[in-house]
């Protein structure tokens, strides 16, 4: 599949991913990101501490500069719109030796929007993760909702 780009100068290759043809590394990788996904539904801190880097940084679209692990570990606490309901749309899972792995992905989420209310969110996302003992580590991510920039 070819799109033309905003200029209409260049076309962009569309990469099209299938659950069922990745690897066992990207179907870990993969479920590290729809972890931490449930992890925020349920609005658990610690978990999503346990499961970013100590040295995590991350940049939302929109932001003048990019924020800390401790900001994006608020973002999911109690004091933050939880989000209702989600669905991703992996585009790109790709793990480098073993270590590092690279997932962007699109998402569009029912989010609380005051009391009784909700809205809908799209956007995507771009995490990068390093694996340690076993376990993925987000590192850093880049992305959020459509229409911020």
């Amino acid at each position: 599949m070819t799109r033309i780009n905003a200029d209409q100068s260049l076309p962009l290759k569309l990469i099209t991913v299938t659950l069922d043809r990745f690897s066992e590394d990207q179907h870990g990788l993969w479920a590290r990101v729809e972890a931490l996904w449930k992890m925020s539904v349920a609005q658990d801190t610690a978990s999503v501490a346990d499961a970013l880097h100590p040295n995590y940084v991350g940049w939302v679209t929109g932001q003048p500069q990019p924020h800390s692990r401790d900001a994006a570990i608020a973002s999911v606490g109690p004091s933050c719109p939880r989000v209702l309901t989600y669905k991703l749309q992996p585009l790109s899972v790709v793990v480098f030796d073993g270590k590092v792995g690279v997932v962007h992905y699109t998402y569009v989420a029912e989010v609380e929007s005051g009391t009784n209310a909700s809205k809908t969110v799209s956007g995507r996302w771009s995490e990068m993760y390093l694996r340690k003992d076993g376990q993925w580590s987000m590192i850093s991510v880049s992305g959020g909702p459509d229409g911020e920039r």
